[in-house]
């Protein structure tokens, strides 16, 4: 995004956004995972997420089990099965783990199922209703770009700890947050010229605006490019980057993506933190791996971005890029895989009053991405 057309773009993605699906928030991601316990495990002593909720055997559950966990704004839900067959095993054995549901929190999910629904959105759930002693949730859901689901998730009425069907859970060990906040965004990769067919999905389904658009002059390098668009709620508190592959010399991080994970699918979460040096310096020492960024990218930097209140020393340290826009500047991280798959993978964001997406660094994150394909000899 070039300096001079973020805030236009930007004060119009509310004129341009209908109405019609009034979004509040992300309510949760749910991921199929192989071992939900063990992934549980993980994004509590990695990542300090926060044990939340359960439902399995013990809260009459037989065919699967979900452990619930949170940190601050950032709700996921990690699901296994607990029996052969099944659509939870099929989507483990056909994409490994990933992301399967991107749950919307709404204010009315029958009306958001409707006005989807009627404009072409293919519905995975009709309007249900769930109830216990804290009140009831209302749910329902649309397809969307491979075998992702939105669900919308209306809670106005329940106070319980996560949803009917959940109870609370309660281990003795917990690790302490690492500041992450909220969601971001969150970024599809879709394949070859699908970009705009997922992007019109977006616009006439979800009633969302076009923020950005990158082409392969934008994010490419020597070897690989993609082509990519922001599209983006009323509110902009929902905003889906939406990648396809582009023509280049060797194989792209997207036709990695979509060759390992058998189809499109979420690419990467990225989450907020006010602190991220620290955030980084916690995650590092937890053991979660980034990716690197060499030396010589933080020669000249200052003169791009300008002044910073942060201590470069400290920023190359930790490898952390910076960029800006007309609204001011952005710091930003990107881990390696967290799956056994080069699949999907996070992003740390500590906006600094910059609304954009760190074109600025577009090179030298591809090139760190390239190193690890070359690594893996996916290249």
């Amino acid at each position: 995004m070039t300096t001079d057309t973020t805030s236009l773009q930007l004060e119009k993605i509310v004129e341009e956004a209908e109405d019609f699906l009034p979004l509040l928030g992300t309510d949760h991601v749910e991921l199929y995972v192989g071992n939900a316990k063990q992934a549980a495990h993980y994004y509590i002593s990695a990542w300090g997420f926060q044990p939340l909720a359960y439902c399995g055997l013990e809260t009459g559950v037989k065919d699967r089990v979900s452990y619930v966990v949170e940190q601050d704004k950032i709700r996921l839900v990690l699901t296994s099965p607990l029996v052969p067959g099944g659509p939870i095993n099929e989507h483990i054995n056909k994409h490994g783990d990933g992301v399967k549901v991107v749950a919307l929190w709404v204010d009315d999910a029958t009306k958001s199922w409707e006005e989807t629904t009627s404009r072409g959105g293919e519905s995975c759930m009709k309007p249900e209703v769930r109830e216990d002693k804290d009140g009831k949730v209302v749910l329902s859901g649309i397809h969307t770009y491979g075998e992702t689901l939105h669900v919308f998730v209306e809670r106005k009425n329940y106070n319980g700890i996560f949803m009917p069907g959940y109870r609370a859970w309660n281990p003795s060990y917990k690790a302490p947050e690492v500041g992450l906040k909220f969601i971001d965004h969150m970024v599809g990769n879709v394949g070859w010229n699908e970009m705009n067919k997922w992007c019109e999905f977006y616009a006439k389904v979800m009633g969302f605006a076009q923020l950005v658009s990158f082409d392969d002059k934008d994010i490419s390098t020597d070897y690989t490019a993609l082509m990519s668009k922001v599209m983006s709620n009323g509110n902009g508190r929902i905003k889906f980057p939406i990648n396809e592959p582009a023509v280049g010399r060797k194989k792209s991080q997207i036709e990695e993506y979509i060759d390992f994970y058998n189809g499109a699918g979420v690419q990467h979460i990225a989450v907020a933190t006010d602190n991220i040096v620290e955030t980084v310096t916690a995650l590092k020492a937890r053991g979660v791996e980034f990716l690197y960024v060499p030396e010589n990218y933080y020669d000249d930097i200052l003169e791009r971005v300008g002044k910073i209140d942060e201590d470069l020393a400290l920023l190359k340290a930790l490898g952390i890029l910076i960029d800006k826009d007309d609204e001011g500047y952005l710091l930003q991280l990107f881990t390696k895989p967290v799956l056994d798959r080069p699949t999907m993978f996070f992003e740390i964001i500590q906006r600094k009053g910059a609304r954009s997406f760190g074109k600025g660094n577009f090179k030298a994150l591809f090139e760190a991405i390239e190193r690890e394909q070359e690594a893996r000899g996916t290249l």
